[in-house]
């Protein structure tokens, strides 16, 4: 671990001696936040059509979080479910899964291993180089096309600096529920990383961020990857993983034209240990034994390449990407004898999700230049060629080779009708080589109901097309007959919206902004497994129905110093469920979420106190057991975060220190998944590994 630490600390320390001899660009400070998610061009959130919900790099460093996933998880109407035994992470939004929810990267797709977008690990995406997080909740299909069916989460980045040399570097290191240990092998998670940035002159911009985040495991009720009784404890509840990543961007612009690329590399290994093991003899005549497993390390390698251009023609605006990416996730079988603690033999690597993506999305918008009537147009285009293996995880049978083309235009207009009500409407056609062809419309309107109040009304409809475990699995054998379905049609679905927001601030400087939203979302034709013959056999059909209602509001008051917010919800979700001919009751089944966090900083001691807190309500659902359907339930659970911050030396030096879901949340009570297919219900939700510590120490310049 030191060696790895040592060339990052000279490296950052160099730089700075050579930062404090150089003059800072000054640049204009902007107090409200801007938002890009949606709209014709980057404004304030008050501006904004559409209600965007925005996470910004303070709120991201008084979390210590170290990723995308740790960031959702504070947010309410959402639920970020881990797979334990996978390591991924992957949002829920309004009772839907990652499937569902578009993530972006500066308005870009990231690529993932269902979807460009879709069912992406959040843990995959660090937070070291990141602006702000905007989240739009609703279906989104004419905007950003398959997959925004509950929601849009677009991840900005960096690009430009008010100095001409910054950088940071931090260090951190937490505990894994009670365990510690900073050897190599050890305990707990350690975290290093670097932010480097450069105005090269007036024009040119460049920056560098390298990030390294080492997980070492939590045992939890099982024994380690050194234990070798022959009893299936051996291994890891949550298991060890290594994440690399490196970005770079460089940047020109002037007054008439920008432009910007950045390359990005995440390379992960995920350790898995297995719990066979096996008894070997040594063959050495003294009846010498010793015990064996196979283990299995997961590698990812992923790139992402991004070239966008933002000029005008006249008065015409332009805006385009163009975008290469690439994700490999390779497996390999290590034999490894547990007592002397060696590999004896290593197979070669397989390749089971190999992704490659040229993507494309152009905007031409303000034809018209007017302020009062004007339109969009864009399109989008989405080329994907790789394979995916049958049920990856089980490694069985060929690799299912796709290539998968779209293309789509997509048109929208705003009008202003007068300075207190605008309407956008907008429609998508989108062409696809494997599916019929798909259209989308979209129907926004903002009301300015007082100086300081606004009411938005939106109407989206979006599609999932089917995945490519939903259409080409086959696993078939004398106790198993589970099979995909080729001529499965994409799912469609709409949500209609309603938001009011009031702020304002009081003669004694108390700012207070409060609001109230409605949610419905109504998706057709969703893809299930279901069982088709008792007593095993099942295939995957476009056959269910699933809507969702959400009530929520929330209350946010600031002074001085002295920052508190509050957010309740109830999400009413109605899933439409049939299983060997037996239909599910149509009843909507509640749940209750409570959000609220705190933030109080002693401007003369540089010191700031902060306190994050979630509760997530008991969530029942309807489950096939027995031959008939039964309510089950997800337990109920609350988090809490408390962390402390110490500024230095005019700032430049902070320390950090605080603890993570201080209830100590593990495991809880899940009664809603059936056995199914080769599948058995646990009736337990393996949801965080506990209670942890953190200490960070950073050094900006």
């Amino acid at each position: 671990m030191k060696r790895k630490l040592m060339p990052i600390v000279v490296l950052g320390l160099s730089i700075a001696v050579k930062a404090q001899k150089l003059d800072s660009i000054q640049t204009k400070k902007i107090d409200e936040v801007v938002v890009m998610t949606a709209q014709y061009k980057a404004q304030t959130i008050d501006k904004s059509i559409y209600k965007v919900e925005v996470i910004n790099e303070t709120q991201i460093r008084a979390m210590a979080a170290n990723n995308v996933s740790e960031v959702l998880n504070q947010s309410l109407n959402m639920l970020v479910l881990s797979d334990s035994k996978s390591g991924n992470s992957t949002a829920n939004i309004l009772g839907l899964g990652g499937d569902y929810v578009k993530i972006l990267i500066d308005n870009i797709p990231v690529v993932g291993d269902t979807g460009l977008g879709s069912n992406i690990d959040l843990t995959k995406l660090s937070v070291n180089n990141i602006e702000r997080i905007e989240v739009v909740k609703g279906s989104m299909g004419v905007e950003y096309g398959n997959g925004a069916l509950s929601g849009v989460i677009n991840i900005i980045t960096k690009k430009s600096s008010s100095k001409t040399l910054s950088g940071r570097l931090t260090l951190q290191e937490e505990t894994v529920r009670d365990n510690y240990d900073i050897r190599k092998k050890g305990n707990g998670r350690h975290i290093q990383n670097v932010n480097l940035n450069y105005n090269i002159d007036k024009n040119w911009f460049a920056s560098v961020s390298v990030n390294h985040n080492q997980f070492m495991g939590f045992k939890g009720n099982l024994q380690g990857y050194k234990y070798f009784e022959q009893d299936n404890l051996r291994g890891y509840d949550w298991n060890p993983k290594d994440q690399y990543d490196a970005n770079a961007v460089l940047k020109y612009q002037n007054k008439n034209m920008s432009i910007f690329y950045k390359a990005s590399f995440l390379r992960e290994k995920f350790n898995y240990y297995n719990p066979l093991v096996s008894r070997e003899s040594l063959n050495d005549g003294l009846g010498g034994i010793t015990y064996t497993a196979i283990d299995r390390d997961y590698n990812t390698k992923r790139w992402i390449h991004q070239l966008n251009v933002q000029s005008q023609f006249g008065h015409v605006k332009f805006d385009a990407d163009v975008s290469y990416q690439s994700q490999n996730r390779e497996y390999q079988d290590k034999l490894y004898d547990i007592p002397n603690r060696e590999v004896k033999s290593t197979e070669a690597s397989k390749s089971y999700f190999k992704t490659d993506v040229f993507y494309s999305r152009a905007i031409l918008s303000n034809f018209l230049n007017s302020k009062v009537f004007d339109f969009q147009l864009g399109y989008e285009l989405d080329h994907t060629d790789g394979y995916a293996a049958l049920i990856a995880g089980d490694f069985f049978g060929d690799n299912v080779s796709r290539k998968i083309f779209t293309y789509a235009n997509f048109l929208s207009a705003e009008w202003n009708v007068s300075d207190k009500f605008s309407i956008r409407p907008g429609a998508r056609l989108t062409v696809s080589n494997q599916f019929k062809n798909q259209f989308n419309y979209s129907l926004s309107a903002k009301l300015k109901t007082s100086e300081n109040s606004y009411l938005r009304a939106v109407l989206g409809s979006a599609n999932k097309l089917p995945t490519y475990d939903e259409l080409f699995t086959y696993f078939v054998n004398t106790n198993h007959d589970l099979q995909g379905n080729p001529d499965l049609n994409p799912e469609v679905g709409y949500s209609i919206g309603a938001f009011w927001d009031q702020n304002f601030k009081t003669q004694n400087d108390w700012r207070i902004n409060y609001g109230l939203n409605f949610l419905y979302l109504d998706l057709k034709d969703k893809i299930e497994m279901v069982m088709i013959k008792e007593p095993s056999t099942y295939k995957f059909l476009n056959i269910n129905n699933f809507s969702s209602i959400l009530y929520s509001g929330n209350f946010d008051v600031k002074k001085d110093q002295f920052l508190f917010g509050f957010k309740a919800s109830v999400n009413a979700i109605k899933r439409g469920l049939e299983e060997a001919n037996v239909t599910a009751p149509d009843d909507y089944n509640y749940q209750l979420q409570l959000g609220a966090s705190a933030t109080y900083k002693f401007e003369k001691l540089g010191t700031s106190i902060s306190a994050f807190y979630k509760y997530n309500g008991r969530e029942q659902r309807y489950v096939y057991r027995n031959s008939k359907y039964e309510l089950g339930e997800i337990g109920a659970f609350s988090m809490l975060d408390f962390m402390v911050n110490q500024s230095f030396w005019k700032n430049r030096f902070e320390v950090s220190a605080g603890v993570k879901n201080l209830f100590d949340v593990t495991t809880i009570k899940n009664t809603t998944v059936a056995a199914s297919g080769h599948n058995e219900s646990s009736g337990n939700l393996n949801l965080f590994y506990g209670r942890s510590y953190f200490a960070r120490l950073s050094y900006q310049f």
